[in-house]
C-alpha cells in the first residue's frame, strides 16, 4: 500500500496536503482498497463550510456507503468535479486525480491533530 511521506493523515483514512493555507483532502489508498470499486461520490458545494470531524459528503462503493469526515474546519474552495463522471479515479489515483475537496484552513491549531505517515501506518496495521 502506498502512503506518501509528504502527506498527513486521519484515523478516518483521509489524507491532507497543505499548501498556502489550502488543504487538499482525499481518501487513502488503504480506504479505497477496503471500499472496493467506487461508484458514486457526493461532495459539498464550493463556498460551504466544513467543521472538523463532521461529515462533508459520502462515498459509495460496491461494498458499502461511507461518510467522509472533515479533517479540519474551513471554507471549501474547490471540489473535484471529475469525480461526478469518473468516481473510479479515487481507486486508480487516490493521491492525485482522485482528490476530493480543497479547504481554506480556518483554524491552524487543528493541523496538530493530523497523523504522520508512521502514526497512520501504526493505526491500520
Amino acid at each position: 500500500m502506498n502512503f506518501p511521506e509528504a502527506l498527513q493523515y486521519t484515523s478516518e483514512h483521509e489524507w491532507v496536503s497543505i499548501e498556502n493555507n489550502i488543504a487538499t483532502i482525499g481518501i487513502t489508498d488503504y480506504a479505497q482498497g477496503e471500499l472496493g470499486d467506487i461508484v458514486f461520490v457526493e461532495l459539498p458545494d464550493i463556498g460551504e463550510g466544513t467543521e472538523k470531524m463532521v461529515p462533508f459528503g459520502t462515498i459509495e462503493a460496491v461494498k458499502a456507503v461511507s461518510e467522509l469526515f472533515a479533517p479540519i474546519s474551513g471554507e471549501i474552495t474547490a471540489v473535484n468535479t471529475n469525480l461526478e463522471d469518473q468516481p473510479e479515479l479515487i481507486n486508480s489515483d487516490p493521491y492525485g486525480e482522485g482528490w476530493l475537496i480543497k479547504v481554506k484552513i480556518e483554524n491552524e491549531s487543528e493541523l496538530g491533530d493530523l497523523l504522520s505517515v508512521e502514526a497512520y501506518r501504526a493505526e491500520i496495521e
